[in-house]
């Protein structure tokens, strides 16, 4: 041992793991972050915790008869495999000897994830049991599959969301996915099966997004008679007391968002549902807003117009169909001159006005920009909102009832099958369509295996689409690591780069499922894809790296030519592609902690980040490959301000059928016209959706302006 290993030992000597993990916070004797005292952290954790709880067996068989038997784990994922075969996957598992790079990794997997005894006192596996586990159920007995899974998994390259890593192989478990959305139609009908179906989402530990965009406003006529609507404000209050009475058994309330377009004759006492000062008979407290905003609105402000609302039901009478699926920025000059289509005014600039001070105030309302997404989506039918957070952006259709409340026709709704790779660790790999491949399949196979039968609108939704979501996650700790800054020249020309090499990876993926399989999703046939247009701006150009330094990062990794894409091209229009939907970038939360990742590809909030968890309180967690040498590379995303950021997302959006969880950070200095000129310049840029905007917060006295930070995230 070496004297300063031999000083580091004593220093740590008799310190508990909350205390070690604690001096994250605190500088040592040379003014330099230790982050050495978070990795014995880690390790006292394992020692002082972990292990003595951790249930004992003597052979992986008595282990798997005990767990199968007691019914912790689901006898069918064991038996589809020789138990040769599941020795030698633990065996490989075992052998990459996994560690925990910080402690608040180790400490999420075995708060949130881990298999414990029923009373919740022991733990029943390790970080490399539930690896096996989830890449066992989803390989449901493919050996090669189930092997390729534990390596992506266990090397961090590929990590399955929340509720699949959480619950794969499990005997009582949740739903594999935990994202859905549903629309609404303007029906007393489709109301109520909208909360039921909420209700029975939320039970099974869901998160629910749903359409209110065509329900018709307050005062409308019903039956014929004037004024009797009471509009979307009660429909809302319905739905916030539906997720908070499923609160899963207490573990958490339910978690729900509703999304309305900017020219609904609502929209501004939707907005209001969240001011701070707002009636209580209106107030949103748990509910999240999100808004649809077409081009027209943007135009109506840049000329300072009137932005006139549309009333649903009126618009449903004249068009035929529901509000939602009618494109406001073509229509938008005719129904103003349409005389039977009732409507209503506002200045342009006050609705905007209006949507930044809401932001400035509570972060809300998300914002979709309706046709940079519409023309971006490659599936013939219309996109009319996103999810809870604002990544998913799929094509619905409506359910219709009969009078017995029957389902006269079941719609296409929406589910969200979400996993990511670390873009480092993938980029170490340097076999990116391997990964990929690997990650399409995993996802392929969580749709596969999701049978929401208590909804059947998101059932029929995800048997027919097969939609999955390949996200992203620790593209700021890549670039820092590599020395590139966030938002320079060459962290957009990386980014551009990867997301291009990623998509085509995926589709080679979906394509060889389809062919493998001989089927494709439901209205391939009516895509882009099949048509061919989608692929022209890959085919009709070469796509490179612009800088010397991604070039040097993309040494030895294959960036797909014209030549590739040509051949790709040929193919899916000749077999077609199993998935609808490919990507989707989410914010990853806990998942980026065990994985020891950046969240998402936006910035980092802190460089120490403060969380507080549970009874053990605060825990600190340091960004990803940040060394007391490395420092300036990690400016925090209220330094580095929103133009890089959107700049960077920019660069991926293309590149990504569905959406991008963007997070807006701004100064204690900011003022609603910045709020504004992020909107008007995510907009510009081709940005598909806002998620929440944060406002750095004043330290107070008495408090932790770090700490401040970190209760945003």
């Amino acid at each position: 041992m070496t004297d300063k290993a031999f000083k580091t030992e004593v220093r740590f000597e008799g310190m508990d793991y909350h205390a070690l993990n604690a001096m994250l916070n605190l500088y040592g004797e040379d003014g330099k972050i230790q982050f050495d005292a978070d990795k014995r952290a880690a390790r006292e954790y394992f020692l002082q915790h972990v292990n003595q709880n951790t249930v004992f067996f003597h052979s992986l068989k008595e282990k798997l008869d005990y767990l199968v038997e007691k019914e912790y784990y689901e006898g069918a994922v064991i038996d589809a495999y020789p138990f040769e075969f599941i020795q030698q996957i633990n065996e490989r598992a075992y052998a990459q000897k996994f560690r925990f790079d910080t402690f608040l990794g180790a400490f999420k997997y075995y708060t949130s994830y881990t298999l414990k005894t029923f009373d919740g006192k022991r733990y029943l596996e390790r970080f490399e049991d539930r690896v096996v586990m989830t890449a066992l159920a989803l390989a449901a007995g493919d050996q090669d599959l189930a092997n390729k899974l534990v390596d992506e998994i266990l090397s961090g390259r590929f990590q399955p969301a929340t509720p699949t890593f959480l619950n794969a192989g499990k005997a009582q478990r949740g739903e594999l996915v935990s994202c859905f959305l549903l629309r609404i139609e303007d029906n007393m009908e489709s109301i109520a099966r909208g909360i039921n179906s909420a209700l029975q989402l939320s039970k099974r530990g869901g998160g629910v997004a749903l359409l209110l965009s065509n329900i018709r406003e307050a005062g409308a006529p019903i039956k014929q008679i004037e004024n009797q609507s009471s509009g979307i404000i009660p429909v809302m209050k319905l739905l916030e007391d539906s997720f908070s009475y499923a609160n899963q058994l207490g573990a958490r309330q339910g978690a729900g968002a509703v999304y309305l377009s900017a020219h609904h004759p609502d929209i501004m006492k939707f907005l209001d549902t969240k001011r701070e000062n707002a009636d209580e008979k209106i107030r949103i407290k748990t509910l999240s807003l999100g808004v649809v905003v077409p081009d027209i609105t943007f135009e109506l402000a840049k000329n300072d117009e009137d932005m006139y609302l549309f009333s649903p039901y009126d618009v449903e009478k004249v068009y035929g169909v529901p509000f939602g699926d009618i494109s406001v920025t073509e229509k938008y000059r005719e129904m103003v001159d349409d005389a039977r289509i009732k409507k209503t005014k506002i200045k342009a600039r006050e609705f905007f006005q209006t949507l930044a001070e809401i932001q400035f105030e509570s972060g809300y309302p998300y914002i979709m920009f309706e046709d940079t997404v519409n023309k971006a989506n490659p599936i013939k039918g219309r996109i009319n909102m996103s999810n809870l957070c604002s990544e998913i952006l799929q094509v619905n259709t409506p359910t219709t009832f009969n009078e017995d409340l029957s389902y006269d026709q079941i719609g296409k709704d929406i589910s969200c099958n979400l996993g990511s790779m670390n873009i480092a660790l993938a980029m170490d790999g340097r076999d990116l369509a391997g990964t990929v491949e690997t990650s399409i399949r995993a996802l392929s196979a969580v749709s596969d295996q999701s049978h929401i039968r208590s909804v059947r609108s998101i059932e029929d939704g995800n048997d027919k689409s097969h939609a999955i979501g390949l996200g992203q996650m620790n593209l700021h700790g890549y670039l820092a690591r590599e020395h590139v800054r966030y938002g320079s020249e060459e962290g957009v020309d990386f980014t551009n780069i990867y997301f291009y090499t990623v998509l085509f990876h995926a589709l080679q993926a979906s394509n060889k499922i389809a062919i493998e399989r001989g089927q494709v999703f439901d209205g391939f046939w009516d895509s882009k894809y099949a048509s061919g247009e989608f692929f022209d701006k890959y085919t009709e150009q070469e796509w490179k790296p612009a800088t010397a330094r991604v070039e040097e990062l993309f040494e030895g990794i294959h960036v797909p030519t014209q030549q590739d894409w040509l051949e790709l091209k040929a193919s899916i229009q000749q077999f077609g592609i199993y998935n609808q939907n490919l990507q989707a970038v989410p914010p990853t939360g806990s998942i980026s902690y065990i994985n020891n990742s950046t969240s998402s590809i936006h910035p980092i909030a802190s460089k120490i980040e403060i969380r507080k968890e549970g009874k053990i309180g605060r825990v600190y967690y340091p960004a990803p490959f940040m060394t007391n040498e490395n420092l300036e590379y990690y400016e925090d995303a209220y330094e580095i301000g929103y133009e890089k950021v959107i700049d960077t997302y920019a660069a991926a959006t293309q590149h990504v059928d569905q959406g991008l969880s963007l997070t807006l950070f701004f100064k204690d200095t900011a003022t609603t016209r910045d709020i504004n000129r992020a909107q008007i310049y995510a907009w510009r840029k081709g940005i598909k959706t806002i998620y929440y905007i944060r406002l750095r917060q004043m330290a107070l006295e008495g408090t932790d302006m770090a700490e401040c930070v970190s209760c945003m995230l």
